[in-house]
């Protein structure tokens, strides 16, 4: 045997016994660990640098657009998802998650904002109260119009609904729009456009945001999707769109690598609008527990959570990441409201009878011409 096959041997071997040595039982099968998250909704090497302290797990990653296109899957088998708050209210009550051994957590313990135990996450007090049993705030936003202020004018600093909105709603404007595929939020603009609660359940007034979307569709044929929407606003293909507050920074972002200097976009939050947090949670049909416990307080280490944040562009809960941020982005109150702002603004509350009824609403839309 020459030396160089000699000492790839050498190599291999020493390989697999530190490998039998750091897996569980003196094993050297990997336990898979599958992730359920947003498309778009992690730092590239997240996963890397979490297989590389954590050995023992191989991770399978998939993605979702919605919630509404995660919820049929879940019996698929994941052992992390991240949904919506409104989604794991859901979740609790039709018991599709377990609850989280907070003794596993020490990273979230320490340095999750504690504005989080004190949020109403649905207008139900006892699933409320119960949210962080159940899940971990990863990230969150705002729910405003992304437009472009050099086809776009807006009254200077308004909040108000009508003049913000308007933009998508109103077929005055000539210009190119895009919109949510995605039911909550495109019912939420049109109700809060028409200046009633996001979470309405008045016949008429659901009535009422479904004729306005039927409209918008037929009349300016909105470019629809979630991703998509950021290249095309970027690109300048679209002049104006609902966004996540995130993804105004991750278009901002694209607009400079590609040059388009005369794109500036502005990011507008009208009153009454929505704020959502994505949350970390464990199926009941969760085939690696430890692991997904592993996984949750690792997102949680302060330099993890600080690139996962600027990666994806959306806010963080996590204190110590967020005093690392700049300024200019930790101070904006689109990104991180302050106290008078989160009270003009409202979560999505959810139950049988309001998911019925906006499905109902969201089916007639959607088949419209």
């Amino acid at each position: 045997m020459n030396k160089n096959v000699r000492k790839t041997v050498a190599s291999v071997t020493a390989l697999v016994m530190a490998g039998a040595m750091i897996l569980p039982c003196g094993c050297s099968k990997k336990q898979e660990l599958v992730i359920y998250n947003w498309g778009e909704y992690i730092a590239e090497e997240t996963i890397a640098k979490f297989e590389a302290k954590f050995p023992q797990y191989d991770v399978v990653y998939r993605t979702f657009e919605t919630n509404e296109t995660m919820y049929p899957n879940l019996a698929n088998g994941y052992d992390v998802i991240i949904p919506s708050e409104y989604m794991v209210c859901r979740l609790i009550e039709e018991d599709w998650i377990q609850p989280i051994d907070w003794t596993k957590l020490p990273n979230v313990d320490q340095y999750m904002d504690p504005m989080f135990r004190s949020v109403t996450y649905t207008d139900n007090a006892e699933i409320s109260s119960q949210v962080l049993d159940y899940a971990v705030p990863y990230l969150y936003c705002t729910v405003g119009l992304v437009y472009d202020a050099n086809k776009v004018t807006l009254p200077e600093n308004t909040t108000d609904p009508k003049e913000i909105w308007g933009a998508l709603f109103d077929p005055k404007y000539d210009f190119s729009i895009g919109m949510y595929d995605s039911m909550r939020e495109s019912i939420g603009a049109a109700l809060n456009y028409c200046g009633y609660s996001i979470n309405s359940m008045n016949n008429e007034e659901l009535q009422q945001a479904r004729d306005l979307l039927v409209a918008q569709k037929s009349s300016r044929q909105p470019a629809l999707g979630v991703d998509n929407l950021k290249d095309k606003m970027a690109a300048g293909e679209i002049a104006a769109s609902i966004a996540w507050s995130g993804d105004h920074i991750v278009m901002l972002d694209r607009v400079e690598e590609l040059g388009k200097t005369d794109i500036d976009l502005q990011f507008a939050l009208p009153e009454g609008s929505n704020w959502s947090v994505d949350m970390m949670c464990v199926p009941t049909n969760c085939k690696n527990y430890d692991g997904a416990m592993d996984f949750i307080n690792f997102m949680y280490d302060p330099q993890i959570a600080l690139e996962n944040c600027e990666y994806v562009g959306y806010s963080t809960p996590n204190t110590a990441a967020k005093d690392m941020l700049d300024p200019e982005v930790s101070g904006n109150i689109y990104y991180y409201p302050t106290a008078e702002v989160f009270a003009t603004l409202e979560v999505y509350f959810t139950s049988d009878e309001i998911e019925e009824k906006y499905t109902e609403v969201w089916s007639t839309v959607k088949a419209s011409a």
